[in-house]
């Protein structure tokens, strides 16, 4: 089991996302060292060398990956045809709040179904009209059903009888579904909603999600970042 931490300096919101500092260190760490406190082995994947000297500079296992890869996931990829394991977790490299029980279930979880998982936690309601809030349904034998950005499920009556359901950046694959993940055409379902998760639910891979309590936050922007440095300054878990 091999945790990667895909990291891209380049971010048209926050330039140097990765380098970020919080309380001192570089956001990556944070995400680092909540990964090393879930997994025997986690790597930071970039295409920067700014990013690749600071995380060797606090200790942690990076690599070096090719521009040209498109996303975090392929980045993975390229990791896994050089590390080997039987399962590979995806950690965004820009929630310094995951909790690692968090990725832990999610890596538990794909070990029992050998298949991908994902991590959910309750919805709050202020975020069910977010489009920057993922959604996820979940069907009774624990499998996502569809992720969206717009509402679901969408309350007809104007009351929900299924509590909505927010979805956390954490994937743990195994080998085999990661590398024919990569090896799929973009669908027009996941250009639509920006969400390449629908990759895998249109070609007909099982994606299982593991239930957390442990809500974690994405930093996209500069008052993201205070809002993260604040938390992380009071050192409070991210808990329901």
């Amino acid at each position: 089991m091999i945790g990667v931490i895909p990291s891209r300096y380049a971010s048209t919101r926050l330039p140097g996302k990765p380098l970020a500092n919080i309380l001192g260190r570089p956001m990556v760490e944070w995400v680092y060292e909540k990964a090393r406190k879930a997994l025997p082995m986690v790597v930071v994947a970039t295409d920067d060398k700014r990013v690749f000297s600071a995380v060797r500079a606090f200790g942690g296992h990076v690599m070096m990956t090719p521009a040209s890869l498109r996303s975090g996931t392929e980045r993975m990829a390229h990791v896994a045809k050089k590390m080997r394991a039987d399962y590979y977790v995806n950690i965004q490299g820009d929630e310094p709040l995951v909790h690692p029980q968090t990725i832990r279930a999610t890596a538990e979880l794909a070990q029992r179904k050998k298949a991908i998982a994902t991590p959910v936690t309750d919805l709050r309601p202020e975020d069910f009209h977010n489009p920057n809030v993922v959604k996820v349904a979940v069907g009774a034998d624990g499998r996502a059903l569809y992720f969206s950005r717009a509402p679901i499920p969408f309350p007809r009556d104007g009351r929900s009888a299924e509590k909505p359901l927010k979805h956390l950046g954490v994937y743990a694959y195994p080998k085999k579904d990661l590398l024919k993940f990569v090896s799929l055409k973009p669908t027009k379902l996941e250009q639509t909603e920006m969400l390449e998760q629908l990759r895998a639910l249109y070609y007909g891979l099982s994606i299982y999600v593991a239930k957390t309590r442990y809500d974690s936050v994405g930093v996209d922007t500069p008052a993201d970042l205070q809002a993260v440095t604040d938390h992380l300054r009071g050192d409070k878990g991210v808990s329901k």
